[in-house]
């Protein structure tokens, strides 16, 4: 699949040259933006002292309200967190006031289009590029991206792209940034063949400052290496990602010798350096915090990726020994990150003088009316869509123990992905191989009722974008998998008590890094070490045989090295399918009629302590 040249040809042609921003457009009725003259001026000349503020979302995966699509009400959590755009849009808007939307700019860390069932029905089932359903048909125009609509309305200046950019592949992912009224950026994202850049790497904003010399300032987009191993299907033989701190020592002088008076970047990449992917490639996942340090020239950097909230963090650069303030605004849009720059004015330029940087809380506002009624149309149909009847279910299930109980909302997603890769595989050479399953606790609030199953009820059970691939991996390595898995568990001695609230996620392995292997059956031990855990190991009633051969149904994530498990992506696939996981379920469930957990359920692995289990 050809890139589309043209598009990133026609974008960074403007790139560099800065853009003015439109005055007072946009600033909240009876609120006049600031002025010159509230700075520090000297006695007959311009100003010589200024502010500036600039705006940051990250993490934002297509939700536009506070609204939970799966569970078809007002989003709500533990803490009371609300979510989307129409919140943020408020908080935007009142920030401009405040500061004086001439002097204030709005950007993103990406993870834009992935992440609810508003932003996956645009991109599969009435697609933005027209190539599915009824879009693009009898003359009808394919839809714009509902983030596109709200995102040109709030006046977003600049976006990074994130990982989940890509999940849909490059004609959406390009469909999308033509929609766009700002660029998409990313430095570390180039075409595989020429090693050009495959989008903007930057965009210079110019600010009007009255009386006085406009300042501009340098945006550079970063996106994540891991692009290359999660999406691998998508972007192999296309595009390449190297390191954020290479690109950004190629780019951060380039902004500065350009005239950039401030430098920003917008880093699709945690804080602490930590990688989920090993040494399967040579560029930290989690680099922001390493940019930084190592890279300088920058003044603030908005971080994304690891939907964690970091009001302000201070970075100092080891070459210039200058501070660096980091934010990172959790996700979905639950807050908003705030920088305020100061600057001075001397020997003929404006530098920067101070960083400060907050979270702003979305629960604090109101949805903005006008981003509201600018999507209704599209999360009405939606909606409708999520909730039509797919089928029933005998008993009902929930995921609520899963991460360290088997449960049969765990085990019918490793039997329908067990059924349909040895369907797929009968005629084969592997075909009389014997199929095993990974699954993961995405949701712990996932739930099938008992009685009519909605779409949205199965979706909720897989709610990343993954799809399924095959694998053959032989009996020890099957064992070494699940010892690796087994690290999510805090070791726990025998007689101690048991809070299963700290049982899991030890040395912060996420509950999408737990696999449960469907197949076989198994102890963990949760007295035991790391990599001696699993006890018991048996497939059909007998020990696991070591050098028996076994096809691994497994997420494209898992295959592709995402969670650094042991042998998987190492080892070829021997089938893959295209379409989600997550419809193949809902296939399943149509297909059949309706879900009887007696069919698939049944213990097939639990937890011990020093071999006596613990529930």
């Amino acid at each position: 699949m050809p890139l589309n040249r043209r598009t990133f040809l026609n974008r960074s042609a403007a790139t560099g040259a800065g853009v003015a921003l439109a005055g007072a457009a946009g600033a909240v009725a009876g609120a006049a933006p600031a002025q010159a003259h509230d700075e520090g001026r000297g006695h007959g000349h311009g100003p010589k002292t200024y502010s500036l503020r600039v705006l940051g979302t990250t993490d934002l995966h297509g939700h536009v309200f506070n609204w939970d699509y799966f569970t078809d009400k007002e989003y709500d959590d533990s803490t009371h967190n609300d979510v989307g755009l129409a919140k943020i849009s408020t908080l935007v808007e009142q920030a401009r006031a405040e500061k004086g939307c001439d002097r204030t700019l709005l950007i993103d860390a990406g993870d834009i289009i992935q992440g609810t069932q508003l932003s996956y029905y645009y991109a599969r089932v009435e697609p933005i590029t027209g190539t599915a359903g009824t879009a693009g048909k009898h003359g009808k125009r394919p839809p714009v991206h509902p983030m596109a609509l709200a995102m040109n309305h709030m006046r977003y200046d600049a976006a990074a792209l994130g990982n989940h950019e890509f999940n849909y592949g490059i004609p959406v992912l390009r469909k999308f940034q033509e929609q766009c009224d700002f660029p998409l950026l990313a430095a570390n994202a180039v075409d595989a063949k020429t090693l050009k850049p495959a989008f903007p790497p930057y965009t210079i904003k110019r600010i009007r400052v009255e009386g006085g010399q406009d300042i501009k300032v340098g945006i550079l987009g970063l996106t994540n290496p891991g692009i290359a191993i999660w999406d691998k299907a998508n972007v192999q033989g296309k595009m390449a990602f190297p390191g954020l701190v290479e690109q950004a020592k190629i780019y951060v002088p380039k902004l500065r010798a350009l005239g950039c008076d401030v430098v920003i970047c917008t880093d699709h990449s945690g804080l602490d350096g930590s990688t989920s992917y090993g040494d399967a490639l040579p560029y930290p996942e989690n680099a922001s915090s390493l940019v930084a340090e190592q890279v300088p020239g920058i003044d603030a950097i908005l971080v994304g990726h690891t939907h964690k909230e970091v009001a302000s963090r201070t970075v100092v650069n080891t070459v210039s020994g200058k501070n660096v303030v980091l934010s990172e605004p959790l996700m979905w849009g639950m807050r908003l990150s705030v920088f305020d720059i100061g600057l001075e004015f001397s020997r003929g330029r404006w530098s920067v003088t101070s960083v400060v940087a907050e979270v702003r809380n979305a629960n604090a506002v109101a949805e903005d009316p006008h981003v509201v009624k600018l999507v209704k149309a599209e999360h009405d149909k939606v909606v409708a869509y999520v909730n039509q009847v797919v089928g029933t279910c005998t008993v009902a299930m929930a995921a609520t123990e899963a991460p360290y109980k088997d449960t049969p909302i765990i085990d019918f997603i490793n039997a329908v992905q067990s059924q349909t890769v040895k369907a797929a595989l009968a005629g084969t050479e592997y075909a009389a191989l014997p199929v095993l399953s990974q699954a993961a606790c995405f949701s712990r609030t996932a739930a099938i009722p008992a009685g009519q199953v909605s779409l949205r009820d199965v979706a909720g059970l897989y709610v990343y974008e993954n799809t399924l691939d095959a694998r053959v991996l032989t009996g020890a390595q099957v064992k070494d998998y699940l010892e690796f898995s087994a690290k999510y568990f805090v070791q726990t001695a025998a007689g101690s008590v048991v809070d299963v609230s700290k049982l899991t996620n030890a040395d912060s392995t996420p509950d999408y890094n737990y696999d449960v292997v469907g197949g076989v059956s198994y102890e963990i031990d949760i007295a035991k070490p790391v990599g001696s855990r699993i006890a018991n190991l048996t497939f059909q009633g007998a020990p696991l045989d070591p050098a028996a051969k076994f096809v691994l149904a497994v997420n494209n994530y898992r295959a592709n090295g995402g969670g650094n498990f042991p042998h998987v992506a190492a080892t070829p696939s021997v089938w893959a399918n295209s379409d989600e996981i997550r419809n193949t379920i809902i296939a399943w469930v149509k297909a059949n009629g309706s879900i009887d957990p007696s069919a698939f359920g049944g213990d097939s692995w639990k937890l011990t302590r020093d071999g006596v289990p613990l529930f």
